[in-house]
């Protein structure tokens, strides 16, 4: 459990020498450490090293981690990947964030759903900026749009975008997405801050960081290798 400080010290690290070659200051990076497929008891000691909130892309694995971590004080969870809308129904339970906004129809059942349970969720849309068909989230030219449609959900609380960029081409894909962002956040009228910008993962944060990143999500370099995922 030890290995876990140890790795999370040097992130964090990592984190803070990105931001300084950025000339950002690295309480303006958020380290979300993404523990799917990991064991509860890691997530623990990720906990006990000061971690507050984790991002999971599976709803029943962390329907499952939140019940057995629900005696750490603070503990929160983001859903990061795809969501089927017939899913939505189980994040009132246990979600404080999701990261993978991309169809109205989901919108509209997180609000009803949050909504009904009388809370909040803090969303970002997903941006496909690498145009690759194996990726979820919109093409960058439909976001604005997508955008604006967003004023009725009252329960939604719209942050800002998310993307996985392409393994070739990462600082144009973080470019890209962080140039929409600033578009979004100049354009009056639209619902939501747009302070945040989701991108980078354990093998291109750094990269990320330097294209503006506020959030980064990081599983492999805290957890490790990524194991089967449980049946």
């Amino acid at each position: 459990m030890n290995d876990i400080a140890s790795r999370l010290t040097a992130v964090r690290d990592r984190i803070a020498a990105a931001c300084r070659a950025a000339d950002r200051d690295p309480a303006d990076v958020r380290l979300l450490p993404v523990s799917k497929t990991k064991p509860s008891e890691l997530v623990r000691a990720a906990a006990a090293a000061g971690c507050d909130r984790f991002g999971e892309n599976m709803v029943q694995e962390a329907r499952r981690k939140a019940r057995e971590l629900a005696d750490v004080p603070g503990l929160s969870w983001a859903i990061i990947g795809h969501l089927q809308t017939n899913k939505a129904k189980y994040l009132p339970e246990f979600a404080a964030e999701f990261q993978a906004l991309d169809s109205l129809a989901l919108a509209t059942e997180l609000d009803r759903r949050f909504a009904a349970a009388g809370r909040t969720l803090d969303v970002l849309i997903e941006v496909n900026s690498s145009g690759e068909n194996s990726k979820f989230g919109l093409p960058p030219a439909e976001v604005p749009g997508f955008a604006a449609a967003l004023h009725p959900f009252e329960a939604l609380r719209v942050r800002g975008l998310m993307t996985i960029a392409s393994r070739d081409r990462a600082a144009r894909d973080f470019a890209e997405t962080a140039a929409l962002r600033d578009r979004l956040r100049g354009t009056d009228g639209l619902p939501g801050s747009y302070d945040e910008l989701s991108m980078g993962m354990s093998g291109d944060f750094e990269e990320a960081i330097a294209h503006g990143a506020t959030c980064v999500r990081v599983g492999t370099a805290i957890f490790g290798s990524r194991a089967a995922r449980p049946v």
